[in-house]
């Protein structure tokens, strides 16, 4: 992922899930969300015309994945790839605040997006339709371990091919049937990809991490041409080939919702560097976005917020 692309497609794969989280007044509010949608959505904000977004996943034949089908394409979203099964729903989960940090619970066991890489062909057509592809360990997480494999198998063709591929971890414990489980296929996942973006505290406390510099140059190891370091009001560093480079982020005055934050970053900074080729204003747009992100309740902040930062 060396060089600007002028225009192609974008296309995000995950699970889109229904969202409930916690108005100004303490009542519920309905929304869709999940952290490759999350980032699509600012990817979407953040891109030009000439670029379309779309979505992969699954969902199924109820009037809630109507209804969230309707959302994606009322943001500008494509969702021609998403299939449709019968009987089958979207997850859903609820987002938990207390002083702005979030915790959630899910109802997800039976998700649609579980089998979003069973129909092989279907995902390989979408991927070879495309010029730049992001995942996350969330979207490997969810899948039965063939299919996760397919999917892998899919954008290790897609690296060879010459597409950029960007990836992250998104490190979650809990959706994982173990330790060794999540270690081995977050490693092949950024195997499998050119630009990897995790978070520190995450990778500092499920890989052993010491340092920012050693996330780096353990996902250099892996193959990644670019490591992104998130890394919360510390700032993110920008991993190449030349150097370690620490872009501050910006400071806020009351953080509302730290909900996607990280998603935000990430759809904006691969926003500006297809635009622009370069990582470290991409880097310095995405902390804008991000910190106007999280002034706002939800994971979804409307593209006339962001106006002020593009």
């Amino acid at each position: 992922m060396q060089e600007e692309v002028l225009g192609g497609r974008f296309l995000s794969i995950g699970e889109c899930m229904v969202e409930l989280s916690e108005a100004d007044d303490g009542h519920l509010r309905k929304g869709f969300a999940g952290d490759t949608f999350n980032t699509a959505w600012y990817a979407r904000a953040c891109l030009p015309a000439d670029w379309s977004v779309d979505y992969f996943t699954t969902l199924g034949d109820d009037a809630m994945s109507d209804e969230m089908v309707a959302f994606m394409r009322g943001a500008g979203i494509g969702t021609a790839d998403i299939r449709r099964l019968r009987g089958k729903t979207p997850g859903l989960y609820m987002i938990n605040l207390k002083n702005g940090e979030r915790s959630f619970s899910y109802w997800r066991d039976s998700s649609a997006a579980r089998l979003l890489a069973a129909d092989g062909d279907a995902l390989r057509a979408s991927i070879e339709a495309s010029d730049v592809l992001y995942f996350s360990g969330i979207t490997l997480a969810i899948l039965p371990r063939e299919d996760a494999y397919t999917l892998l198998a899919e954008l290790r063709r897609a690296k060879a091919a010459g597409k950029p591929v960007a990836f992250d971890p998104n490190l979650r414990p809990r959706l994982w049937s173990s330790l060794d489980a999540m270690h081995t296929m977050i490693t092949d996942g950024a195997r499998a990809s050119t630009v990897v973006m995790p978070s520190f505290d995450d990778e500092a406390a499920h890989f052993g991490d010491d340092s920012i510099a050693g996330t780096i140059r353990r996902y250099r190891q892996y193959g990644a041409d670019m490591v992104v370091v998130k890394n919360g009001p510390e700032g993110a560093t920008v991993g190449t080939d030349a150097n370690e480079t620490l872009v501050p982020a910006v400071k806020v005055d009351k953080v509302v919702d730290t909900t996607s934050a990280g998603d935000s970053f990430n759809g904006a900074f691969l926003a500006h560097y297809l635009q622009h080729g370069d990582p470290l204003a991409a880097a310095a747009f995405a902390a804008e976005i991000a910190a106007k992100v999280i002034q706002e309740y939800g994971a979804l902040v409307s593209p006339k917020k962001l106006k002020t930062a593009r």
